[in-house]
């Protein structure tokens, strides 16, 4: 099945470079592209693509608002947003992850990577740069005080490949990379990492940063 993408970004030259790039991929399609928020969530309505590829800094209506919009319209639950951009900062992962996205990842980001990135959130996981979990993991760490969530009890339903994957998790890499460390199918571990996301009731990838960090799995 082909995925259909929405480009959405102010600069025309990065626009027509990512849609080359995505187009030249078998099972990806750009449908549209969009040059700010607000056209962005009107041709997501129109389109209804798949991934729409978000650019933060944008006029009219940024990319984070954009998100917002899209991810409450409940006509538009089928579509997945891929933030794509230069400032992967904690406040901004922070704020596109309370918005609805599901993934967050900085444009120095490679050709492929990229490709892989659009059929992950595409697929339904969330996925996070390293960059972007390190903000994240900051930004919990500035706040020390947080109460644990999760019981000892809930940790202790892990198996130890699966404690392994969430360690791994928790430095940022992806599915793909630590398939590649561990000598592993991408498949095996998307499996072990959604068990131990359901074991530890974590709704999305990030939160699961958090738990590991929160438990003491990933060391701070």
């Amino acid at each position: 099945m082909t995925l259909r993408v929405l480009l959405a970004d102010d600069q025309a030259l990065l626009r027509s470079a990512f849609r080359l790039l995505l187009d030249s991929a078998d099972d990806i399609t750009v449908v549209g592209e969009a040059a700010d928020g607000r056209e962005a969530v009107h041709l997501t309505r129109r389109l209804r693509p798949d991934v729409v590829v978000m650019d933060i800094r944008m006029p009219d209506l940024d990319g984070l608002a954009a998100t917002t919009q899209i991810c409450a319209d409940p006509d538009l639950q089928a579509t997945r947003i891929l933030v794509l951009t230069t400032y992967e900062t904690d406040e901004y992962v922070a704020q596109a992850l309370r918005a609805g996205a599901g993934g967050f990842i900085g444009k120095g980001i490679g050709a492929e990577a990229l490709l892989d990135a659009v059929r992950t959130i595409a697929d339904g996981d969330t996925l996070l740069s390293p960059a972007a979990t390190r903000s994240l993991v900051a930004r919990f760490l500035a706040t020390p005080d947080a109460p644990p969530s999760h019981a000892p009890e809930e940790l202790a339903t892990l198996t130890p490949r699966e404690r392994e994957m969430v360690t791994l998790v928790a430095t940022g890499l992806s599915n793909q990379e630590i398939a590649d460390r561990m000598y592993l199918s991408p498949f095996t571990v998307r499996a072990h990492v959604q068990r131990a996301m359901t074991k530890l009731h974590a709704r999305d990838r990030a939160q699961l940063v958090v738990i590991a960090y929160q438990s003491g799995l990933a060391p701070r």
